[in-house]
């Protein structure tokens, strides 16, 4: 088997990431936690998306924010299942990840950062979701690999009870938060439910709705 070349690399905010090339597959890596995403399995990347899309389909010029650019697979499944008249704003801290966008992985996904309804933040989702209360009708996070980090103090700020009262704040009245995780985790589920959400989680496969290993997203709804 062809092994994967590594194409570039960049250190930001403590953290060491890596983009490798094989063929016309890409990888994006992180010191010790090995493969941390990877453009053949992204599919339930897109239906973070699209449940959240789903959630406020009758709102008719909605606000989304997409937390962590990733390939770009989530944002493209958000343009493909919202409105034209739609603004949807990622905020991603990395900004090697968002000139890999631009320079290597934006054909992966259809360039989804050109489309005209997209702003780019290069700022930390929690940031924007502070500044932002009543902003949003939808949320979508996939950052850290999900509420499974809750150690570290950056991921508290998000995944714990203040970031989810955060999260929560910056939601219209019946917007909903879609959170993707590599793994289950019911303390998670439990601290949604403490903040006020009306939660409910699905494990979805990683490569199709029928193949791949599952990862799991909660589907977390403001009460109107």
């Amino acid at each position: 088997m062809i092994p994967f070349r590594l194409i570039d690399e960049a250190t930001e905010h403590g953290t060491t990431m890596r983009l490798y090339k094989r063929g016309i597959d890409y990888s994006i890596r992180v010191d010790k936690a090995g493969d941390l995403m990877n453009s053949r399995l992204h599919y339930s990347e897109d239906v973070l998306a699209e449940l959240a899309c789903k959630a406020i389909a009758g709102r008719k010029k909605p606000h989304l924010l997409v937390g962590g650019l990733g390939m770009g697979y989530t944002l493209a499944a958000v343009l493909a299942n919202t409105t034209d008249c739609a603004r949807v704003t990622v905020s991603e801290l990395m900004s090697a990840v968002v000139r890999w966008n631009r320079e290597y992985l934006g054909i992966l996904a259809g360039s989804p950062i050109e489309d005209e309804r997209v702003h780019i933040l290069e700022q930390d989702v929690g940031k924007v979701m502070r500044e932002n209360k009543n902003g949003f009708d939808a949320i979508m996070l996939d950052v850290d690999n999900g509420p499974d980090g809750f150690s570290r103090d950056d991921n508290d700020a998000l995944y714990g009870l203040r970031g989810l009262n955060n999260a929560y704040d910056a939601l219209k009245p019946g917007g909903v938060l879609t959170v993707w995780s590599a793994s289950k985790d019911q303390a998670f589920t439990q601290r949604m439910m403490k903040v006020g959400f009306d939660v409910d989680q699905k494990q979805v496969r990683s490569l199709s709705e029928k193949s791949g290993v599952h990862h799991t997203i909660w589907i977390a709804i403001r009460p109107g």
